[in-house]
C-alpha cells in the first residue's frame, strides 16, 4: 500500500503507479465523494452519456451505403496520399 500526505492547501499527490494504472493524465477531472468508509475519487466522463437514438445518423451522410471494403479502400487511398 502506498501513502501520500495532505498539503497545507488541501492537495494530494496520487502515487505514479496508481495514475499510470488508471491512465489518469494531468488535468483529469475527478469527482470526490464522501463515503462512510472513506473518500472515493472517480474520474468524470469527458462527454455526457447518450443513447443510441440520440446520436444515430449524426454523421449526416445521405449517399448510398458503403461496404466495409469501400471504407477500407478509402482509408488506404488517403493514407497513401498523406505519405
Amino acid at each position: 500500500m502506498e501513502t501520500t500526505k495532505l498539503s497545507s492547501k488541501g492537495q494530494l499527490v496520487l502515487p505514479r503507479a496508481i495514475r499510470a494504472a488508471r491512465r489518469w493524465k494531468p488535468g483529469t477531472e475527478l469527482a470526490v465523494e464522501d463515503r462512510p468508509e472513506g473518500v472515493l475519487l472517480r474520474p468524470l466522463k469527458p462527454f455526457a452519456e447518450t443513447r443510441l437514438d440520440e446520436v444515430i445518423g449524426s454523421a449526416g451522410y445521405k449517399g448510398p451505403r458503403k461496404t466495409l471494403k469501400d471504407m477500407e479502400n478509402a482509408i488506404l487511398r488517403e493514407a497513401r496520399r498523406r505519405r
